[in-house]
């Protein structure tokens, strides 16, 4: 059975209640259970599908509350994580303070990165794809990791 993962860029515009219009194929993906939107790790925004954020919410939840890092990472994710479900126009609706916290305004970048996608500013996101097409910066950052085929 193939894996269906999130892949490929999509610019979608925002209207003024907040509402995101995801790519088709995404929201065939999100259809069954819907997910979950938090904060990202990079000044954007994570859409997880339902298990897999339950997945990560139990890591989450069992690690020591006397760690600090622990406690941020609750805070980072738990603290801002909304239940989201595509509309009948295959809409989400994001939250003012989610999109305040990453300065999404009027249109967004939607990214997907595999197991979940992301949602960027486009200012941002042009910021993240310069570094990403850094060729000198990528051969050290990427150095380690076993890509072969």
């Amino acid at each position: 059975m193939e894996e269906h993962l999130f892949s490929g860029q999509h610019r979608h515009s925002i209207d003024e209640k907040g509402r995101l219009t995801i790519p088709v194929f995404f929201r065939e993906l999100l259809a069954e259970d819907g997910a979950y939107i938090t904060r990202g790790f990079d000044h954007n925004l994570m859409v997880i599908p339902k298990q897999a954020f339950i997945t990560i919410r139990n890591r989450i939840i069992h690690m020591s509350w006397t760690d600090s890092m622990a406690r941020s990472l609750r805070r980072l994710i738990l603290g801002s994580a909304e239940p989201i479900e595509p509309d009948k126009m295959g809409r989400i609706l994001i939250q003012q303070y989610l999109r305040e916290s990453v300065g999404l305004v009027n249109e967004a970048v939607v990214v997907g990165v595999g197991e979940y996608f992301e949602l960027w500013s486009p200012q941002s996101w042009a910021e993240q794809e310069a570094r990403l097409l850094d060729d000198e910066a990528n051969e050290q950052r990427y150095a380690a990791l076993d890509l072969s085929i």
